[in-house]
């Protein structure tokens, strides 16, 4: 039963390393609209900047638990690709922008190092000092969470989506759900219980992107209403022959569109001498 427990504990971790690296690339196409734009106006570096301090403390809680490789491997890979988002960001960002991400990395790395130095000088046993990383763990995770939330009221008001990218959400969800599953068989509720949360915030935002996507307006060309002039003319045998202009209405003018030949011969009939050689009807 060990055996087994260990096997589906595998199986879960390494679907969670495979759908958090998902994850942290669904951010490309936000990326991607601020490249384009050359500015990142409207989109947040919170969520990065906690991610990537996240990603740091589950691999120093890692070392400090025993079959913990998989929690080490995908947060490596985090690490390394929440900087290169938040460089990113900061390129594009506006002053302000810049000067807000930067306290916020200070202040997080600050509380990170000093996490380190304060667990291993003051807390002496192993179990312990898992036990103080594991829950600042949760308590980070959870605002990992969170983070998107000022996303979420941005959604709300606006009544837009633009800055909320459904796959990021729905990666999440999905990541959420793998990670709640191994923390459970691995009986680490430090795990498990943040992905909880993980997996409703993560349902929360798909729903409110479905509330508020608009889909793509179908342009539909209409045709101009046409209107046919007829031109009766005479010609020299008094034949009559009939004309049909096309115009287009556009308000108080009509202007000639591309005439429609249409071209009518009628039997000669018998006009009076006094009868004009060519009128309009």
């Amino acid at each position: 039963m060990a055996l087994l427990a260990g096997h589906w504990t595998f199986v879960f971790g390494l679907l969670g390393n495979i759908v958090s690296f998902l994850v942290f690339l669904a951010p490309i196409s936000t990326f991607y609209q601020i490249y384009k734009k050359k500015s990142s106006e409207g989109y947040q570096s919170i969520p990065y900047v906690v991610a990537l301090f996240s990603a740091v403390l589950w691999i120093y809680y890692a070392f400090l638990k025993t079959n913990t490789t998989l929690l080490i491997t995908i947060n490596s890979v985090g690490i390394v690709i929440e900087t290169i988002y938040i460089v990113f960001y900061v390129v594009y960002a506006t002053r302000s922008g810049k000067i807000q991400t930067a306290k916020l990395l200070a202040l997080l790395m600050g509380c990170g190092v000093g996490l380190i130095v304060v667990t291993q000088f003051l807390v002496k046993s192993p179990v312990q000092r898992a036990n103080i990383v594991g829950w600042i763990c949760l308590i980070f995770s959870l605002c990992v969470f969170v983070a998107p939330l000022c996303i979420v009221r941005h959604v709300i008001r606006t009544k837009s989506v633009e800055h909320m990218p459904f796959l990021l959400s729905f990666f999440l969800t999905l990541s959420a759900v793998m990670w709640f599953f191994y923390g459970l068989l691995l009986k680490d509720f430090n795990i498990a219980i943040p992905n909880v949360l993980g997996f409703t915030f993560g349902i929360l935002q798909m729903v409110l992107y479905l509330m508020y996507r608009k889909p793509s307006e179908r342009i539909e060309e209409q045709k101009l209403p046409e209107i046919q002039k007829q031109i009766v003319v005479l010609d020299e045998n008094k034949n009559v022959e009939i004309m049909k202009i096309s115009t287009i209405d556009l308000g108080s003018e009509k202007i000639p569109a591309v005439p429609q030949s249409c071209k009518t011969e009628v039997e000669p009939i018998a006009l009076p001498h006094n009868y004009p050689r060519q009128c309009e009807v």
